[in-house]
């Protein structure tokens, strides 16, 4: 089939590789313009273009697909469909009904559950045990088109939104390339039913500080599913502090009831207090510092605080 792929982050990059590899024409690929990274914020291309031109393909990459230019690339490219994974832009109506059989996108849910940008960060954020991917009719409407196929993906105890999303964009370029033959075979989608929709938004930090009050489970859903942006966070001795990976702790001999937000450590463990039981911190990240185990962060303070701030007021620097 003659296509035209539309994609921005890593996860997209599996999608393109695997629709290469089965034979498709791909005569074009689009993303988003490039973006300042790292910490000089040098202007970077997207990891799609980046790949895209190592095979050799011809890359777009408009302000908008409204731009009347790329309109008019998209146009005289004539494709057959245009299969689309993290774009990262809404496609107005007159430029989906270019291609023949239109947009066909690959989203990272089972909808019409967790529609929008952050569908992977919030379905283990829920405390799902099961997520997956759908393929579906781009349309006006947020995520709501017609369904090609759909596939499921247990959520692991640690999984983090990093490790879930790696899992998926796999799975899901091979989902993406069994649709586009269910669309030269000429079968129809089936439109999505009206209950269980949800909403994925994307995250903001806000939104990641962590509430010690909060159950353990909820706590350490809430740090898997940040991980890794925009990091889930709290504060220490007034300054942030990351957490990057934790789960709930069973109560024994060497972990006791600890009060909301306090500190307990062991040789080999770091324990905090929460609403309803204790957290056990794995991956943590102090001001300044490095991403390191708990245990060995602990380790390296002269004198562990007795726990973090719990006054929700309190304003990290």
């Amino acid at each position: 089939m003659r296509i035209v792929f539309a994609g921005t982050p890593e996860p997209a990059v599996p999608s393109l590789e695997a629709l290469v590899a089965a034979g498709h024409e791909v005569v074009g690929v689009v993303t988003r313009p490039d973006a300042p990274a790292g910490r000089g914020k040098k202007l970077t291309a997207s990891p799609v273009a980046r790949r895209a031109e190592e095979l050799g393909l011809e890359v777009v990459k408009p302000t908008h697909p409204r731009d009347e230019g790329f309109v008019t690339w998209l146009t005289a490219k004539a494709p057959e469909a245009c299969p689309v994974v993290a774009y990262g832009a809404l496609v107005p109506d007159h430029v989906l009904a270019i291609p023949t059989h239109g947009w066909i996108n690959l989203h990272f849910s089972v909808l019409p559950a967790w529609r929008g940008a952050a569908p992977v960060q919030r379905s283990i954020m829920a405390g799902q045990e099961m997520t997956g991917a759908t393929t579906f009719e781009l349309v006006a409407e947020l995520d709501a088109g017609p369904v090609y196929r759909t596939l499921e993906e247990p959520i692991g105890e640690l999984d983090t939104s990093a490790e879930l999303l790696d899992r998926l964009a796999h799975r899901g370029a091979e989902l993406l390339v069994q649709t586009l033959q269910d669309v030269e075979a000429g079968v129809a989608p089936t439109a999505q039913g009206e209950e269980g929709i949800t909403l994925a938004p994307k995250l903001t930090v806000d939104q990641t500080r962590v509430s010690w009050q909060q159950p353990a489970a909820s706590i350490a859903a809430l740090v898997r599913g940040a991980n890794p942006n925009p990091g889930a966070w709290t504060t220490l001795e007034g300054q942030r502090f990351k957490l990057w990976l934790a789960r709930p702790a069973q109560l024994t001999a060497d972990v006791e009831a600890l009060e909301s937000g306090t500190l307990h450590a062991t040789r080999k463990q770091v324990f905090v207090g929460t609403g309803d039981g204790v957290l056990e911190l794995l991956r943590v990240q102090a001001f300044g510092k490095k991403e390191m185990a708990a245990a060995d962060w602990a380790r390296g303070m002269h004198q562990l605080p007795s726990g973090f701030d719990t006054d929700t007021e309190e304003q990290a620097r």
